[in-house]
């Protein structure tokens, strides 16, 4: 997949549809829902779903427990294999260390312990520190 220019001819394309196109979501419906959510910026201001980018944008993408700060390289409306993906985007040095810094220490915590089936108050606990750690 060679990056192409998006329809009519111009370099950029919509935010939700390079977000799938570089593969950082299995479908542009869950870019859109993570765009709308605030979770991705371009240049550092909230984008919409429907943000042209364009190469040499900066893309800030959260997607927890991991952030990504990458640079645009290339526009395409196709999606394609994981190695043409890479193709469109490089990532910041910084974001780099700290998205591995971060996956180290996941590593380094010890397995969760189930004891059987949740309680109701128990998975309503759960779901409670999970959408606290979403935001």
């Amino acid at each position: 997949m060679e990056p192409s220019p998006a329809s009519g001819g111009s370099a950029a394309l919509r935010l939700d549809k390079w977000l799938w196109a570089a593969r950082f979501f299995k479908t542009r419906g869950l870019a859109a829902e993570a765009i709308g959510a605030g979770r991705v910026s371009v240049n550092g201001e909230r984008a919409k779903a429907a943000k042209n980018v364009k190469a040499g944008d900066i893309l800030e993408i959260r997607r927890p427990p991991f952030e990504q700060a990458v640079r645009v390289l290339g526009i395409s409306d196709k999606r394609g294999n994981a190695t043409a993906a890479q193709s469109l985007y490089e990532e910041t040095p910084e974001s780099r260390a700290k998205r591995e810094a971060v996956s180290a220490e996941l590593k380094a915590m010890p397995p969760p312990v189930f004891k059987g089936r949740p309680t109701k108050r128990d998975r309503r606990a759960l779901e409670k520190f999970q959408r606290h750690q979403e935001d």
